[in-house]
């Protein structure tokens, strides 16, 4: 898998996760603990998009 397509699906992830986060926020009855995992998960998914974009330049060496 290029750079490329990793980046592309961790955004499509990111997406993803920030709807489940969204929609688990708008129902009362979502656990805490549910909606601090998913923002743990959205959190680690933008800092692997992020290493990646910077080492993205040097791959093409």
């Amino acid at each position: 898998m290029t750079i490329q397509a990793h980046l592309a699906e961790l955004e499509r992830k990111h997406r993803a996760l920030d709807e489940e986060l969204a929609e688990a926020m708008n129902h009362p009855s979502t656990d805490d603990l549910k909606i601090a995992e998913l923002k743990r998960r959205k959190l680690l998914v933008k800092d692997e998009i992020q290493r990646l974009q910077i080492t993205e330049p040097y791959s093409l060496h």
